[in-house]
C-alpha cells in the first residue's frame, strides 16, 4: 500500500475511476497509531473499493493539536498508515482542512469520525460539492490518541517504564 505524492494519488484516483471503482477518502493526524485508528480505517475502507487516507502534515498538526504534537513525524505516520492492509494509498497534506485534498481526489465517499456528529464538519460542503457521500463512523470508546497519551503520562508519573 503506497505512500503517494498528491499528483500520484490523483493519477491513481483517475485509474480507479476509469475502472468504475468507488473511492473512499478519510483524513487525520494518526499520531501514535492505535487500534482505534485501525478499526476506523477498516470501517472507512468498507465504504468503497479503495481507501485513500490524507495524513495531516507536521505544521498543520501543531496548529490543530498544540505545540507538543505531533509525537511522530508526518512521513513516519503516513508510512505506518500506508502499511495497513485496509489502506490503498496515503498522502500527506499540509492544509488545516482536507478541502483541497477532497477537491483534488473527488472521492465517492468522504468518511470522518462520529465525533463530528456533535460539531460541524469543516469539509462537509466541499465533499458534497464534488458529489461525495459524507459518512460519519462510530469511534471506539476509550481508544483515542488523547486517551493513550493520558495513560502514558499516568504510567510515567508512577515511575513505570
Amino acid at each position: 500500500m503506497p505512500l503517494l505524492t498528491l499528483p500520484e494519488a490523483i493519477a491513481l484516483r483517475e485509474t480507479l475511476r476509469a475502472q468504475q471503482k468507488r473511492v473512499a477518502l478519510t483524513n487525520g493526524h494518526f499520531d501514535l497509531l492505535h487500534i482505534g485508528h485501525v478499526d476506523y480505517l477498516e470501517q472507512a475502507r468498507a465504504l468503497g473499493d479503495a481507501l485513500f487516507v490524507g495524513v495531516n502534515g507536521d505544521d498543520a498538526t501543531r496548529q490543530l493539536k498544540g505545540e507538543s504534537r505531533p509525537f511522530v513525524p508526518a512521513m513516519e505516520r503516513a508510512r505506518l498508515v500506508a502499511a495497513l492492509a485496509c489502506v490503498d494509498a496515503a498522502v500527506i497534506f499540509d492544509d488545516l482542512t482536507a478541502d483541497n485534498l477532497i477537491r483534488a481526489l473527488r472521492p465517492d465517499v468522504y468518511a470522518k469520525g462520529g465525533d463530528y456528529s456533535q460539531k460541524p464538519l469543516p469539509e462537509r460542503l466541499t465533499a458534497e460539492s464534488v458529489g461525495a457521500a459524507v459518512t460519519l463512523l462510530p469511534l471506539a470508546p476509550d481508544r483515542s490518541t488523547t486517551d493513550l497519551i493520558a495513560r502514558i503520562r499516568a504510567a510515567g508519573s508512577k515511575g513505570d517504564s
